[in-house]
């Protein structure tokens, strides 16, 4: 799993369209091997990022979940904790 993709389910306030589009992006780049694409392939590269992106947000926008929103600056805490467990300080 390409690490620079968060989860974006269950956030107050709910997730943007530019995280969505961010999460896009990287998951195209992680699986066409290139962070920026050949001009030849700018094209297909731009319209996977936009297919990918509606996608997800059909997804987020279609999840049903009982559980409280989950606040970005407590995740991000906990993200960060993992990190230092892991790699240290």
């Amino acid at each position: 799993m390409c690490r620079s993709i968060k989860p974006l389910n269950n956030f107050e306030p709910p997730t943007t369209d530019d995280e969505v589009r961010a999460a896009a992006l990287q998951y195209v780049r992680k699986i066409s091997g290139a962070a920026k694409p050949a001009s030849v392939n700018e094209a297909a590269f731009a319209a996977a990022v936009a297919q990918v992106a509606e996608a997800s947000r059909v997804l987020l926008d279609s999840l049903v979940t009982t559980a409280p929103p989950k606040n970005r600056e407590v995740e991000a805490l906990k993200a960060k904790a993992r990190a230092e467990a892991r790699y240290g300080s």
